[in-house]
């Protein structure tokens, strides 16, 4: 049992049934807006077109060059596609340091253009023409499938001279600047389109792609006559139409100040875009391990855990002079631990606090601080797929979902459906299914589409 004191205190991170209500209302609402060209410039929700019309159909032949930037780290990858749903993939991980993640734009596409010469001689590609997919996570405006506008920078990103401009052309010049490499973009998306690209290539039911990781974003399969904002030379013959929502967004008009938290602001308030992607920063990776630290240090000062700690003051220190040292990792690893040894939990309050004896009282208290914490973001992420699966209203929908929040959690996907079983419709039935490397195989195929139109 938990003591009734720390569940009081943590009483402002659960969500009510009439709240889960409420959230998922008004989220619908901005799904809406965001849809409607009247709407859309006033809505937090912007559901982006992304100019993909076309699933894959598993049949997909060819290699093709991947691009994959939304991070600390960014990707290249050579992606064969062998048809009958199959795909071999080769990858490799190159830093992004941070002086270029908030330098110059120019500095961080050469660089990227620079990893991207590196892999080519690595893997001799040198005389092959490959067609490339660009996977840029962060919120735009597609004019096309190769010409996308960033609206902003997010994920601690701050680049100089890349917001507003066409991330696509960018990335050209950069590869033009070394003059040794012949590349042909085909289509620039962002992981969550990439995400439902991959799954949609191994099930053919699915039509949701969510990104639950450093950031928080869904793309959806939309009919081409609820698509406001597509241009009429688009709909011609196809259907459907990928929606690119930029969820994270939502609650910048106030939708979510009803239940946002002091500890939610103060967040806020330290991350370089302040007063904006407040959905996101209740739910992604980039954030959640920083809220357990804010609230286990009030937590400590209010006496309600760690009593027998015998420098205590120490440890507030410690808690209060390190932003981020408490990683969103770390709430994985402490959910997953063995009662009543704690082994991981005790090693990592020694590691990162000096903490020589852990009581299991304490332990208990600190993973509990944690499941409300991951709970809230569970819960909040289920509104925002629920609301889709709805909108789309086919009998059984497959969610496509990438991110290491979601993979590497122990219970966020139960936490999840818990939510969606009460939100979705009960005529229709839907699936989580775990991306394989969701954006990477998804630039691919949706350059693959692209070639093939």
């Amino acid at each position: 049992m938990q003591d009734q004191n720390l569940k009081d205190f943590l009483k402002e991170f659960s969500i009510s049934d009439s709240q889960l209500q409420e959230i998922y209302k008004r989220f619908t609402s901005e799904i809406r807006n965001g849809l409607s060209k009247t709407t859309q410039p006033q809505a937090d929700i912007k559901c982006y077109m992304t100019y993909v019309q076309d699933l894959p159909t598993g049949d997909e032949k060819g290699d093709f060059l991947a691009l994959d930037l939304g991070g600390t780290n960014f990707r290249v990858l050579l992606v064969s596609l062998k048809g009958q749903h199959e795909a071999e993939i080769d990858a490799k991980v190159y830093a992004v340091a941070n002086d270029l993640m908030i330098g110059e734009g120019t500095q961080l596409f050469d660089h990227i253009a620079n990893c991207l010469a590196e892999f080519v001689v690595e893997h001799s590609l040198g005389d092959k023409h490959l067609p490339l997919g660009f996977t840029f996570s962060f919120p735009c405006v597609q004019l096309g499938l190769t010409k996308a506008l960033l609206v902003r920078w997010t994920k601690g990103f701050k680049c100089a001279g890349v917001e507003l401009e066409d991330v696509v052309r960018l990335l050209k010049e950069a590869i033009a600047r070394r003059g040794d490499l012949i590349i042909d973009v085909m289509a620039v998306l962002n992981d969550a389109t990439g995400t439902l690209m991959s799954c949609a290539h191994r099930n053919p039911e699915c039509r949701i792609g969510v990104i639950i990781g450093t950031g928080c974003n869904a793309c959806y399969v939309e009919r081409v006559e609820n698509a406001d904002l597509l241009e009429i030379e688009y709909k011609t013959d196809k259907r459907h139409i990928l929606v690119n929502t930029e969820w994270g967004a939502f609650g910048e008009s106030g939708q979510l100040e009803f239940m946002r938290t002091d500890y939610d602001r103060t967040v806020d308030k330290l991350t370089l875009n302040a007063g904006t992607q407040l959905f996101e920063k209740m739910i992604s990776g980039m954030y959640l391990g920083e809220l357990v630290r804010l609230v286990l240090q009030d937590a400590i000062i209010k006496d309600l855990i760690f009593h027998r700690c015998t420098d205590k003051q120490n440890f507030i220190n410690i808690l209060n002079k390190n932003a981020g040292c408490i990683e969103t990792r770390f709430i994985s690893e402490i959910e997953n631990d063995g009662f009543p040894e704690f082994r991981q939990t005790r090693l990592l309050l020694q590691e990162l606090f000096g903490l020589e004896k852990t009581s299991v009282e304490d332990c208990q208290k600190l993973r509990f601080i944690c499941e409300c914490i991951s709970k809230r973001a569970a819960k909040l992420a289920a509104v925002g797929l629920s609301s889709l699966i709805n909108k789309i209203a086919e009998p059984h929908v497959v969610v496509g979902v990438d991110g290491s929040v979601y993979r590497f959690h122990p219970h966020f996907d139960e936490y999840m459906r818990e939510a969606m079983r009460v939100l979705v419709d009960p005529k229709l039935s839907f699936d989580l299914m775990l991306s394989e490397d969701g954006s990477g195989r998804g630039a691919a195929l949706v350059a693959a589409v692209a070639s093939k139109n």
